[in-house]
């Protein structure tokens, strides 16, 4: 009796694999492997992609600001020979020849050749005067009191600034204007103040 239950307790035993072997379809095997491969390679082309265009943005980067470090350093030279045609007075300017005029001609040659130069790597001037003051391109050295324009306009600017690409090299040092147009609700607060006055 107990060999007849120990048969009978092993047949389901040795049944089940064979049952499982059996339910398993070999195409629907093939099916998920090639399923799974597929979106392997899916996900391996995508990282592909993602790899091309981040190279390609590193080498456009590159390209873009590599002389920057460079660009900033010649506008130092810039500065020098804008500086030395501004105490130059204009009269001077008109009524110079000879040796003097060939020196004021070729230092305005040569600061146009510089700004000539850098404009064509991609250093281009700030925009400042008359614009919204923009403390990422704009560094402010003092305030103009000026009710003629809105308040943190660029009224002067003392220095231009340069970027290159979407950088700023240098921001450009101006005057701000203070107690312009945006200054306006002030009298709206005189006006609650005497309602609290006649209030009282």
């Amino acid at each position: 009796m107990s060999d007849e239950n120990a048969a009978q307790g092993e047949t389901p035993e040795t049944e089940n694999p064979e049952t499982e072997a059996a339910e398993v379809d070999p195409v629907e095997a093939l099916k998920a492997e090639n399923a799974e491969l597929k979106d392997r390679v899916l996900r391996s082309h995508a990282e592909m992609e993602n790899l091309r265009k981040r190279t390609e943005r590193d080498v456009a980067d590159t390209r873009t600001y590599a002389i920057a470090g460079f660009a900033r350093d010649m506008l130092t030279a810039t500065d020098a020979l804008s500086r030395a045609l501004v105490v130059i007075p204009a009269e001077t300017r008109e009524t110079a020849d000879g040796a003097l005029k060939s020196l004021i001609d070729g230092i305005e040659l040569a600061d146009r050749e510089m700004q000539r130069l850098l404009a064509k790597h991609g250093v281009k001037p700030i925009e400042a005067a008359g614009q919204k003051f923009d403390p990422h391109r704009h560094q402010a050295m003092f305030e103009v009191p000026n009710a003629e324009v809105p308040e943190g306009t660029v009224v002067q600017v003392v220095q231009e600034g340069f970027a290159i690409g979407d950088r700023v090299l240098r921001p450009a040092m101006v005057g701000v204007a203070k107690g312009g147009a945006a200054a306006a609700p002030a009298p709206e607060a005189n006006g609650d103040a005497e309602g609290i006055d006649k209030s009282a």
